[in-house]
């Protein structure tokens, strides 16, 4: 399973759901010595959760903040959505979310503006 190295940096509140690294995120695809994908220091990132989902999910769940910072950075470098979502859903494995939240949030990312 894919995995993080050890991140000792914190996440920072920017403003409304956005949210800043201290330290860069290195996170390895596929299995735990996989190819690593690094989300540089003070990338700006948001957990963006719909208005009417927030009662499930709230944005600013620490949980969530190093999988949505992996997720908007891959797709910034234009990976694909999907891949890009399955990441996301690897991340919120590795940092315990439960696994109908996980599937939930893994469809919004998935399958929003999908084409």
């Amino acid at each position: 399973m894919s995995a993080y190295t050890e991140f000792t940096g914190t996440v920072h509140h920017v403003d409304g759901i956005r949210y800043t690294l201290t330290d860069p995120l290195i996170w390895h695809i596929g299995v735990e010595d996989g190819p690593a994908y690094t989300v540089p220091a003070g990338y700006i990132f948001d957990v963006s959760v719909p208005a009417p989902l927030r009662w499930l999910t709230d944005p600013h769940d620490k949980r969530y903040f190093k999988a949505a910072a992996l997720h908007d950075h891959m797709l910034e470098a234009d990976w694909s959505r999907i891949t890009a979502a399955a990441e996301f859903h690897n991340a919120l494995m590795a940092d315990g979310v439960p696994a109908l939240r996980r599937l939930i949030m893994f469809l919004s990312v998935a399958l929003w503006k999908y084409r």
